[in-house]
């Protein structure tokens, strides 16, 4: 199971891996309209509805990016069965008032047009996993000659909307009872306030050691659970209406009102802008003497990606096994952050990340709330990390890169012995060096990644040279007898594609 959710939260990656254009049309357009949201310009109004095309259809995105992810080949007939998967579920359940005999015009919320169309990311994850499934068990099955046309690829659409025809069924009956249960999940955590995005904040950092973070994120930010805080926030759906009567009271500002919209995304601006990147200055500063260029370049350009785009793993996995109580102390104050700039509705929000690109984007953005504030807050983390960071490592003498004891420098002439390196490019010379230590052809069987680390399947992870790889990448874990995760950074995706064409060519 363990195995499975890892590879659901790599698959999830390829839908979210969309937002980004999101943002970017839509920040754009409420800079032009910051009033009329594209209802008084022509050409915000274009670029506003470009952006909403991927939010207004996150599940049909879901179904088929899972759908490829859970894929063990990632063919197009995988996608062409989430596309008909999730069709089939859509259409049927947009029908039930026909089926189960209530009024059309006013059903249930669970039939509501917004709770079964085409925003609907459970039903996604859910036709996307179906669909991944039956394609691999079913892309090679070899029908009798008079059906010879329907076999391997072409038979997994047809059997994908077969079986979610009746996945169907069961749901108009069931989706009730899921519905309302996901829905009052949410309505709980959104009834704690500040407390609530702050508890959820500390489980989001200790879950990337694991990868299952991406599960969790899924239920705040996407409409799982009737959060929906991504596209509440990036569309002008939630925010004001959202607010307690004691904030409406006090002129939009009070202390414990529920500014409910982004208020699972704008704490951690201040982290990963700048909280991280003054932790990262800490552990260069504490490193040994011999180790410090090598320690400061793997430390600069962490932060760098940490500031401007929000992706921290390169950082944190430098430091959460070695020095794991520093890891703990970032998570409770990342919940800290969070609480924080919920309490106070300092509110941006992100489609990728919160860094400062989403940040300057949402400057603009209807439900954006005294965004400057996060700046100011994330100087005042900026100094608790550097700090806090400092006193620990020194205190407790803790192992963070440039202070264990057969440290080595890391640099590219760890490469020079790579056969590849003379010839490729620095990814692929890594991609090289990593296939050989992780065991070669006869230990690698699966080849992934998600934003920035490569998800390994292994014949058996006690023949991969950890040690060795933890000196040429930010980060290794050992999932389990079978897998491995290896921290390569921003640049994964070359290396993911240089070491499958390796391994295909072994």
């Amino acid at each position: 199971m363990k195995a499975y959710i890892q590879r659901l939260g790599r698959a999830l990656m390829l839908p979210v891996a969309c937002l980004p254009a999101a943002a970017l049309f839509l920040g754009i357009g409420y800079w032009i309209d910051p009033s009329g949201w594209g209802g008084n310009n022509v050409v915000a109004a274009y670029l506003c509805k470009t952006g909403s095309a991927i939010l207004d259809n996150l599940g049909l995105l879901f179904a088929v990016g899972v759908a490829v992810g859970m894929a063990r080949e990632r063919d197009g007939a995988s996608a062409l069965s989430g596309l008909v998967g999730f069709m089939t579920v859509t259409t049927i359940m947009g029908s039930a008032s026909a089926f189960l005999g209530f009024d059309a015009e006013n059903p249930p919320a669970a039939f509501a047009p917004g709770a079964i169309g085409n925003k609907n990311v459970f039903f996604g994850i859910m036709v996307g996993c179906v669909a991944g499934a039956l394609y691999n068990k079913f892309h090679k099955t070899k029908l009798p000659d008079f059906l010879a046309f329907f076999s391997g690829r072409r038979c997994v659409p047809i059997l994908t909307a077969a079986l979610m025809s009746v996945v169907s069924l069961l749901l108009l009956f069931v989706w009730p009872l899921i519905y309302n249960g996901l829905v009052s999940f949410g309505e709980a955590i959104m009834g704690m306030g500040a407390v609530g995005a702050g508890i959820y904040a500390f489980f989001n950092r200790l879950l990337i050691p694991t990868g299952l973070h991406h599960a969790l994120n899924n239920v705040f930010w996407f409409n799982l659970a009737g959060i929906d805080d991504i596209t509440k926030f990036w569309s002008g759906m939630g925010g004001l209406d959202g607010k307690t009567a004691a904030v409406v009271a006090t002129g939009g500002f009070h202390p414990w009102g529920e500014y409910v919209t982004g208020m699972y995304q704008a704490g951690f601006f201040p982290i990963m802008m700048f909280g991280l990147p003054a932790g990262a200055f800490a552990i260069y500063k504490n490193a040994k003497p011999q180790n410090k260029k090598a320690v400061g370049s793997l430390m600069l350009a962490g932060g760098l990606a940490a500031f401007l785009t929000g992706v921290t793993e390169p950082l944190e996995f430098s430091f959460m096994f070695a020095a794991f109580p520093l890891y703990v102390v970032h998570a409770l104050l990342t919940a800290l952050s969070v609480f924080i700039a919920a309490s106070f509705q300092w509110i941006a929000g992100f489609n990728f990340s919160a860094g400062f690109i989403d940040w300057f984007l949402s400057l603009n953005v209807p439900r954006a709330h005294m965004p400057v504030m996060l700046l100011v807050q994330g100087l005042v983390f900026a100094v608790i990390y550097y700090f806090v960071f400092d006193f620990m490592i020194r205190k407790f003498n803790l192992k963070t890169p440039g202070r264990g004891d057969d440290d080595e420098a890391i640099s590219s002439s760890a490469l020079e012995d790579s056969p590849a390196a003379a010839k490729a490019d620095k990814e692929s010379a890594l991609a090289a060096k990593l296939y050989e230590l992780l065991g070669g052809k006869a230990n690698v069987v699966d080849i992934e990644n998600c934003t920035t680390r490569l998800r390994m399947g292994v014949q058996d992870t006690s023949k991969v040279d950890v040690d060795a790889i933890r000196k040429l990448v930010p980060g290794v874990k050992v999932i389990d007898a079978k897998n491995i995760q290896v921290v390569v950074g921003t640049q994964v995706q070359a290396v993911c594609d240089a070491m499958e064409e390796i391994h295909r060519r072994s």
